[in-house]
């Protein structure tokens, strides 16, 4: 049944604790600067799951019905088991005593205007996106007549600039620094959306001009998200694991809201121009977050050089 079907997906969803953690295994074992570069490589390879699992989920549907993806995902899942078992050592020497420790750390996070700019960089960043896993399959079934295998090639698309955004940062993050690398990823990204709103309203409506201008959100996501999730684990760097944890919950939390709000906006008639907008409104706002984040950090730095504790 149904529900049955999305209890199995919610049991399932527990798996996001190994992109939650693994950020706080590179932070627990380089500074901030090198871990924006580790996380980029690191997102290089999980950037290979979603730029090819539609495109091979979208074959073994036809080919062989939608179980067969599940049946994939299980022994993908077992091989991750094995290997994590076996290969990942603890890293992290100064954990806390208890998990009521751990959320008596909260408030110390939640008081922090960095961790919150960081985080908030990375709901923007990343909401953009979900929004667009949440109305994309619509614009192209409603709007594009696209297929499982085509709309998997061009999601594709999205993924090719995600993991060539997390190379250029992997590369230069730590000779450009953490802020001007969320800055500028997260205006390649508003670039993308703005010239997609403009095509979109101008009545050009094809495959090309609504996933083309949408490799920008993925090249953008590639340069913001490793310095942005670099940045929120180093914000305390002894409460990395909680940090990772509590910036998670909110970036995803705040990606399914804005997922459900593309599916509410998109109609049969809207045509997809109100996805473009939200996607842009949060870019706009990923934006802003990063310069407010920087805006903290130095004045924080001049606090610290005038002796004044802020």
């Amino acid at each position: 049944t149904f529900e049955v079907f999305l209890a199995f997906r919610m049991m399932q969803a527990a798996v996001v604790t190994g992109l939650v953690l693994s950020r706080a295994v590179v932070r627990d074992m380089v500074p901030m600067d090198q871990a924006a570069s580790m996380i980029a490589y690191v997102t290089m390879g999980m950037t290979l799951a979603p730029m090819i699992g539609p495109t091979i989920g979208g074959f073994l549907e036809e080919a062989y019905g939608w179980q067969a993806s599940f049946m994939f995902l299980f022994v993908s899942g077992v091989i991750v088991l094995f290997i994590t078992w076996f290969d990942l050592a603890e890293t992290n020497h100064n954990r806390t005593s208890s998990m009521a420790g751990q959320f008596r750390s909260y408030p110390e996070l939640l008081t922090s205007r960095r961790f919150w700019g960081f985080t908030l960089t990375l709901a923007f960043t990343t909401g953009a996106f979900f929004a667009f896993l949440g109305g994309a399959p619509f614009v192209a079934e409603y709007h594009l007549h696209l297929g499982p295998t085509l709309l998997g090639l061009y999601f594709a698309l999205i993924g090719l600039g995600y993991m060539i955004g997390n190379y250029f940062s992997a590369r230069y993050s730590v000779r450009i620094g953490v802020f001007p690398m969320m800055m500028s990823g997260n205006v390649v990204m508003s670039a993308g959306l703005l010239l997609a709103c403009l095509l979109a309203f101008a009545g050009w409506v094809t495959p090309y001009t609504f996933f083309g201008p949408l490799f920008f959100v993925g090249l953008g996501n590639g340069m913001t998200l490793p310095s942005a999730n670099a940045g929120v684990v180093s914000v305390r760097p002894h409460l990395a694991g909680s940090a990772a944890g509590l910036s998670g919950a909110m970036m995803i939390g705040g990606g399914a809201g804005l997922s459900v709000l593309a599916g509410i906006l998109l109609t049969p008639q809207s045509g997809p121009l109100p996805l473009l907008i939200l996607m842009l409104i949060s870019g706009i706002l990923a934006f802003l977050s990063s310069l407010y984040t920087w805006h903290v950090d130095r004045t924080s730095d001049r606090a610290l050089e005038s002796g004044i504790r802020r």
